[in-house]
Order: structure tokens, then C-alpha cells, then sequence
């Protein structure tokens, strides 16, 4: 028997011009190959870990979630030996929310598809978060150093042995960082596919990436295809064991899964004293005056909606009255629906909605709420949508019910040339 291996350092193709594998094949792979764990490692990003945790369900794998990352370190443009390049393992619920806060912080910092972060941002530690050190061609003591001094206890220096000619060097030269730094050595795959035989879509990727012919992209590209998730018995032909065995101690200790989370909404969008349920039925109340008042019962109001904020052009002003308002009828499904929505606790998000329209409005930015959410009347006081339920037979539970379990799909369109102020 070969000894168990969690692989810890996994690009996907979500990692744009490296990965060459998608999650499900990742995982189906590693899987197979009798791992015990999969950590999907892309760059800055978690964008391939719920493909992953999907299809890691599906072939009952334990999925770590991670990300690779590049910090300045004042010595260059964070680029090549200069920079530090850490791999960074969510542990728990709140090791997963300060990781994901630090990819926000450095994709917020420069244009799409780049990301800035500097060795400051990881002054506090990042706490539920274990460290892996990707050490450059010549590993750099200080490096460890700095790293070990906040992530004491949870940091490992990757061996990365890809069947290089200098690899026996290059192993040496990691034991010896890690006595010198007391950081210990755990074995990693710098994995880019599920299999050697995309070597070829991960050449061209680099290629695309590169902005070069293929032909000319010479040491870019991988000197081999050992950058594929490879067999327990390879892996112990390549590795003193102990290396192998770290990574389960590793795994072990990453015991965070998505199944943990739960959408959470921001606190302030209900104002101080108000409970989400109150501050929706006030505003619903309000929308329902406006909506069904009797100075609504003109053929063209004039006043535009006390939802819409100043300066919005004639919230509602194009709403015609073309028969009487059934108003009884109109109650009756404005409180059957906060009693639903009460009992299921939807309140926030029909306030997160309401926000993001009413922030659209009082910026004059054209939207309109589409879909089941016209089957709605709380939808339609609130001003999110124009169709009054109340004159017609449409099936709410289309909208919201208790059997989904979910909360409701409230599509909105905004104008498109303004779209990016409303996100």
C-alpha cells in the first residue's frame, strides 16, 4: 500500500490562461487516485471552489478551500524571486470570511482581472487561515522568517518536486531552510491539470496569456507535464514520506466547508430601532398609500413616489388608473405575503432589494423589476415593480413559497451604460 496524500497547491481553470483542468475533473481525479483530500487553490480568487464542492459531494472527497497568492515585498513589482507567493487554507467559517476579505482587498486595489497585496496586509495574521510558503529558485530565509512570525504554528515551506533535474538540490536546500527557520516541510503538486495529457491546452494557455506564438514562449512554458495530479505510488517514488504524511496533518486541520455558510445581509439597510420585519412592513405601508391611495385613483398622478428619493424623474408617473382598485383585495395579499415572508425570515432580502432600487432612482439610473416578481404585491409597493397583482390572477407560490425553501428570484434591470454605479 502507498501512503495517502492530500494534494494542497491546485490551479483550476478558473485561474484564467493557467489552469488547464476544470473542478469536476480535478476532483473526479483525485478521487480516483485514492487522495484524501483535494485543496482548489486559484490564484486570488474562490471562483472554482463550488464546481469543486459540488462534485466532491458527488465522489465523497474532502475539499480544502484556498487561494495562491503573490504579495510586493518593496523589492520589485512583486514579480518572480522578489515577490512572496503563499498558499492560503481556510480552516473555519471565520478563516474562510478573512480570506475572502483579503482577495476583495487586492482585486479592489487594481484593474479587472489583476490584483494588488502587499506583505502589510497580512500584519494580523490572518487568523482560521494556515500558510504555505512557495519558495522561488533560491529560497529566501527572510521570507520564512517574516512568515513564521505570523503565522506561527499554522505555516509549511511546499516542496514542489516536478521532476526537475535539480531536484535532489532543491530538496536539500528546502531542509535546510526549514531547520534554519523551524517552518516544517510538507510536500504540493503545483497541480495545473487533472492529467498529463492537457500539457498541451495548459503550453497554449501560457501562449494566449503571453500575448506570443507558441514557439516563442521557450522557458514560460513547464519544462515537463509533471504539474498533473499524480498517482500515491509516484508520489512515494518522488518523496521522503514523512513529506507525504505532513499533508494529511495538514488536511486535518482544514475542517471548513461550504456547506457552512448562509447568505448574511448587511446590517444597514434597517435603521437603528427598527427590526428587518418592522422597517418592512413601515415601508411596504408607505408604498401602499402611494400605490393605492385615493389621490392614486386619478388617471395620471403627479406626484412621484415618496420611495424614489430627490431628485428621481416621476417615480410612478407613468402609471394609469384604468379601473377602480379593488383595495380589500389588495390588503389581503399585502398581508398575506408579509406573513409568509415573516415566517420565513425573507425580510432582508427584500430589504437589500428595495436598497439597491431605491439607490438606482434618487441617481436617476433607469430600472425595472421583471420576472415572478410581478406576481408580487410587496414588490409592487415597495416600487420594485410596476404590475399591481391585485388586478389580475397570477400564482404567487410562482414568486415565493414555503416547499422551496429559498428565497425569491427578484430580477431587476438596470440600463446597462450605468449598470457598474448600482454594483
Amino acid at each position: 500500500m502507498f501512503p495517502s496524500y492530500a494534494e494542497l497547491h491546485c490551479l483550476t481553470n478558473f485561474t484564467f490562461l493557467r489552469g488547464a483542468s476544470r473542478p469536476e475533473e480535478l476532483v473526479e481525479r483525485a478521487a480516483k487516485l485514492g487522495y484524501s483530500a483535494l485543496a482548489v487553490t486559484d490564484e486570488c480568487s474562490l471562483a472554482g471552489v463550488v464546481r469543486a464542492h459540488v462534485a466532491a459531494r458527488e465522489h465523497g472527497l474532502k475539499l480544502i478551500v484556498g487561494a495562491e497568492m503573490v504579495f510586493a515585498t518593496g523589492k520589485g513589482r512583486g514579480e518572480g524571486d522578489t515577490a512572496l507567493r503563499l498558499v492560503l487554507l481556510a480552516t473555519d467559517r471565520e478563516g474562510y470570511g478573512n480570506l475572502s476579505t483579503l482577495i476583495t482587498r487586492g482585486r479592489r486595489r487594481s484593474k479587472k482581472g489583476e490584483y494588488a497585496l502587499v506583505l502589510a496586509d497580512l500584519d494580523d495574521g490572518l487568523p482560521g487561515c494556515l500558510a504555505l510558503l512557495l519558495p522561488g529558485a533560491a529560497p529566501d530565509p527572510e521570507q520564512a522568517r517574516w512568515l513564521k512570525a505570523r503565522f506561527d504554528g499554522r505555516c509549511w515551506i511546499a516542496a514542489e518536486l516536478l521532476l526537475g533535474a535539480d531536484d535532489d538540490q532543491r530538496l536539500a536546500a528546502l531542509e535546510t531552510l526549514s531547520r534554519d527557520s523551524g517552518i516544517p516541510l510538507v510536500a504540493a503538486g503545483d497541480v495545473h491539470m487533472h492529467t498529463r495529457a492537457r500539457r498541451a491546452l495548459q503550453d497554449t494557455l501560457t501562449a494566449v496569456r503571453l500575448k506570443r506564438p507558441l514557439v516563442q514562449c521557450g522557458r514560460n512554458l513547464f519544462p515537463n507535464g509533471e504539474r498533473h495530479l499524480r498517482s500515491r505510488e509516484r508520489l512515494a517514488r518522488i518523496y521522503p514520506p514523512e513529506l507525504l504524511i505532513e499533508t494529511l496533518n495538514v488536511a486535518e486541520r482544514c475542517r471548513f466547508s461550504l456547506d457552512e455558510l448562509r447568505y448574511e445581509y448587511p446590517e444597514e439597510i434597517v435603521p437603528a430601532g427598527e427590526t428587518p420585519a418592522s422597517w418592512l412592513r413601515k415601508l411596504t405601508e408607505e408604498g401602499f398609500r402611494w400605490r393605492f391611495g385615493a389621490e392614486l385613483q386619478k388617471a395620471q398622478p403627479k406626484s412621484p413616489s415618496p420611495l424614489a428619493g430627490e431628485g428621481a424623474p416621476g417615480w410612478g408617473g407613468h402609471f394609469t388608473i384604468s379601473q377602480k382598485v379593488d383595495l380589500g383585495k389588495a390588503r389581503a395579499l399585502v398581508e398575506h405575503e408579509l406573513a409568509l415572508i415573516a415566517e420565513l425570515r425573507y425580510e432582508p432580502y427584500f430589504l437589500t432589494v428595495y436598497d439597491a432600487v431605491k439607490f438606482a432612482r434618487a441617481r436617476g439610473i433607469l430600472c425595472q423589476g421583471r420576472g415572478s416578481a410581478a406576481n408580487s404585491a410587496v414588490c409592487y409597493c415597495l416600487g420594485i415593480t410596476e404590475v399591481d397583482p391585485a388586478r389580475m390572477e397570477m400564482l404567487f407560490e410562482r414568486f415565493l413559497s414555503r416547499e422551496r425553501n429559498e428565497p425569491p428570484d427578484i430580477d431587476v434591470d438596470f440600463e446597462h451604460e450605468r449598470r457598474e454605479e448600482v454594483i
